[in-house]
C-alpha cells in the first residue's frame, strides 16, 4: 500500500517537531509579618544521614558468619552480630568481654565509636555530686576524726577481756583538694559516659521494689548485723563524702577491661571502700535483664521476694570495680577487696571493704561470685 499523501502546500516542506517551552514561575514572596521568627535553614543531607538511625537488611543465611577476632564460626550461640556492619564477634573475644547477651540492638566497638569524655570544672563537680559546704554554726557538720574516735573508744572500753573482732576502718581521703577534684572528675566522666546519675544511696523507683520489701528479716538463714562501731564508721564516711572528701580512688578506661578503679593513695586492710548503690528491684523482674553489674541485696526464703541492686541508671564508684577470674590462681591473687552484706537498722545493705593493703596505682578487684556461683567469670582477664 502506498503511503498517504497530503495535498496541502505545507506538506511539501520538511517536517519539523514543534517543542513548546513552559516557563515555571514562582509565586510572589510575601513579606514576613513583624515579630515572626526568621526562616529556618535546611541541614545538609550528609549531616542528616550521619545522625539517622541505621537499618540492617537481614540475610537469608548466617551459617558463614565468623568471629572477626578468632576467625572461627564455632559456638554460634555466643556470636553477636553488629546491627550496623553485620559482622560477627564472640562474646568472650570482645574486650571488654560481654558476659550476657544484650537485649535489643548491639553495636561492635568500631561502630559504636569512642565515648566522649566530658571535662568538669570545680563548680560542675560540686553540683554533680551535690557536695554540701560545711557550716560553722551547724554542729552536725563537725565530725570527729578516726583518731579521736579510736581514743574515745579506748577510754570507754570495758575492762572485761573479749575476743578481738576486726573492725571496718574509715577511708582516708587525699589531703590535696586539687587531687580530690581530679578523682571526682574521673568518676563523673565515667558516669556521664554511661548516661548514669550519681547516687550514694539505694533508690526505690516506681514500678520497682518498695522500700518496705528491703527487710533483712526476710533473708534466708538470717543476715549479720552491722555493729555499733562499724555503723559509726559508715556514718563518718558518708559525712565525709557529702563534704567532698571522697575515697582516694580514680576511674580509668581500659581497652581490655572497660572502666576500672585504681587506688590513688595507699589503702589499708579492712578500709571501707564504698557502698554498692543503685535502683532496688525484684530478681524476678530482672531475669532477662542484660545489665552486667547487678548485685544481690536480699536472698529471701521466698524467692519471689529476693532483691537485687541495679546500677544501670543510678550508682556510684562501686559500679566500676571489676571482678576477678575465680577459676584461676592468678585471678584469685588479684582480689584485694570483698563484698559484704549487712543488716543496718533492719535493712539490707552491701559494702565493699579492703581485704589487704592496697598500694597506690593498684586496681581494685573483688569476687563477683561471693554468694552464688552464677556469674561466668572464667573468661575474665
Amino acid at each position: 500500500m502506498a503511503p498517504a499523501t497530503s495535498s496541502s502546500p505545507a506538506a511539501a516542506a520538511p517536517a519539523q517537531r514543534l517543542i513548546r517551552f513552559n516557563r515555571r514561575t514562582s509565586a510572589p514572596r510575601q513579606p514576613s509579618p513583624p515579630g515572626s521568627p526568621p526562616p529556618q535553614k535546611m541541614k545538609p543531607m550528609a549531616e542528616i544521614m550521619a545522625k539517622a538511625k541505621f537499618t540492617v537488611v537481614e540475610r537469608g543465611d548466617y551459617s558463614d558468619v565468623t568471629c572477626e577476632h578468632c576467625r572461627s564460626g564455632d559456638r554460634s550461640d555466643e556470636l553477636l552480630l553488629c546491627d550496623k556492619c553485620d559482622r560477627g564477634f564472640h562474646m568472650k573475644c570482645l574486650r571488654p568481654i560481654v558476659a550476657i547477651v544484650p537485649i535489643g540492638s548491639w553495636l561492635c566497638p568500631s561502630c559504636s565509636g569512642h565515648r566522649r569524655v566530658r571535662s568538669f570544672s570545680q563548680k560542675k563537680i560540686i553540683d554533680f555530686f551535690r557536695i554540701q559546704k560545711p557550716s560553722d554554726h551547724d554542729p552536725k557538720d563537725k565530725c570527729a576524726s578516726p583518731q579521736d574516735t579510736r581514743k574515745r573508744r579506748r577510754r570507754s572500753g570495758s575492762l572485761v577481756l573479749q575476743k578481738r573482732r576486726r573492725r571496718i576502718l574509715p577511708f582516708v581521703s587525699s589531703e590535696d583538694p586539687a587531687q580530690r577534684l581530679k578523682q571526682m572528675s574521673s568518676l563523673a566522666s565515667a558516669l556521664t559516659a554511661l548516661h548514669m546519675e550519681f547516687s550514694d544511696n539505694l533508690t526505690y523507683m516506681p514500678r520497682m521494689a518498695h522500700r518496705s520489701a528491703n527487710q533483712s528479716k526476710f533473708e534466708d538463714g538470717g543476715m549479720q548485723i552491722l555493729s555499733k562501731e562499724d555503723t559509726e564508721t559508715l556514718e563518718l564516711c558518708r559525712a565525709m563524702c557529702k563534704r567532698g572528701e571522697c575515697p582516694p580512688l580514680t576511674v580509668a578506661f581500659d581497652s581490655r577491661e572497660g572502666f576500672t578503679v585504681e587506688a590513688d593513695e595507699q589503702i589499708k586492710d579492712m578500709t571501707f571502700i564504698a557502698e554498692y548503690t543503685g535502683d532496688v528491684d525484684y530478681i524476678k523482674h530482672r531475669e532477662n535483664d542484660d545489665c552486667d553489674s547487678m548485685m544481690t541485696l536480699l536472698l529471701a526464703t521466698e524467692p519471689s521476694k529476693s532483691l537485687v541492686i541495679c546500677p544501670d541508671k543510678r550508682g556510684n564508684i562501686a559500679r566500676f570495680i571489676n571482678g576477678i577470674n575465680n577459676h584461676t590462681l592468678e585471678g584469685k591473687k588479684k582480689q584485694n577487696c570483698k563484698c559484704v552484706r549487712y543488716s543496718v537498722n533492719g535493712e539490707c545493705r552491701v559494702f565493699l571493704v579492703a581485704t589487704r593493703d592496697i598500694a597506690k596505682g593498684e586496681r581494685l578487684y573483688y569476687d563477683y561470685n561471693g554468694y552464688e556461683q552464677e556469674y561466668p567469670t572464667q573468661h575474665f582477664l
